[in-house]
């Protein structure tokens, strides 16, 4: 006996249900970016980047309430770094750059006072060589 309905059709349709996560705060429908998760045990809200499953006592949120995210009283909040997020240059990458760019101009300005004799052979001030690193002689010396 054949039925005259034809064949089962989903509940819900697929174009419905996106692939993308959504923030677990009520009435926000944004892209979660970030994972909350509760140490009970040590008073602490860990929030990091957003875990690979979605997990049943963890909070998916989005960039806005990640950011506003505040914990109970005598509670610690924990914020992890994403690695994929920029990281902002500290001083010391700052000044190694500076003192990088410097070090890239010496050799033209070496080069131009010898009064441009060609190609150099030998950095004089390398002492010397251990796969990719060199060790130079003080400019001092």
């Amino acid at each position: 006996m054949q039925s005259r309905r034809g064949p089962l059709k989903s509940a819900v349709p697929s174009n419905v249900v996106s692939p993308v996560r959504r923030c677990s705060r009520t009435a926000c429908g944004r892209p979660a970016v970030a994972t909350l998760t509760y140490v009970y045990a040590d008073s602490t809200a860990v929030l990091g980047p957003l875990a690979t499953y979605a997990e049943p006592h963890c909070y998916d949120l989005c960039a806005e309430h990640s950011e506003r995210l505040t914990a109970p009283r005598g509670w610690e909040v924990v914020r992890l770094l994403d690695g994929s997020a920029p990281a902002r240059p500290s001083g010391d990458d700052l000044e190694a750059l500076a003192n990088a760019v410097r070090e890239a101009a010496r050799p033209q300005q070496r080069a131009a006072e010898a009064g441009g004799a060609g190609p150099r052979t030998a950095d004089p001030m390398e002492v010397a060589r251990r796969g990719h690193l060199r060790v130079l002689r003080s400019p001092d010396n």
